[in-house]
């Protein structure tokens, strides 16, 4: 049986906070061939996760710890919906090719992701091609303020 204990999750928060990226996962899968990844993700607030896209498929985000805002953009860059999980949405499942990004409010956050395997890094195609020109600061600014409707700057 794996488990993901307290104790575990307070360990990758600190991981986390000392990480230049400012984030860390833990696996439950063994190998980045499973046909199933299922990972623990700390994100701390200043973790800059451009928008981006899986072809190949689905993903599943839920909150463990903290609160996420979870933007979903058309191919121009323009937000389609906002949700916050971890006040208003316990979980949710992006269909594949979907643009979106994700931002972390609280220090000490983690999410929980489930996608279709194999692990597949994201190449050039799949990182927005309006997503260039800011910095993490900015971009993150705008993700916590960005609603229904704005397009991208």
């Amino acid at each position: 049986m794996k488990k993901l204990t307290e104790s575990m999750l307070d360990a990758l928060c600190q991981q986390a906070q000392h990480s230049p990226r400012l984030r860390a996962n833990h696996n439950l899968h063994e190998e980045l061939s499973n046909p199933v990844q299922r990972l623990a993700i700390a994100m701390e607030p200043g973790t800059l996760v451009l928008p981006h896209r899986h072809p190949q498929t689905w993903e599943v985000l839920l909150p463990l710890r903290g609160r996420f805002v979870v933007l979903v953009f058309d191919d121009a860059g323009m937000v389609l919906e906002r949700t916050v999980l971890g006040t208003e949405c316990a979980v949710l499942e992006l269909p594949a090719n979907t643009w979106h990004a994700v931002l972390s409010l609280d220090p000490g956050g983690i999410i929980f992701e489930v996608k279709r395997g194999p692990y597949v890094p994201l190449s050039a195609p799949d990182i927005a091609p309006w997503s260039s020109g800011l910095g993490a600061a900015a971009w993150n600014a705008w993700y916590a303020d960005a609603r229904v409707g704005d397009k991208v700057l």
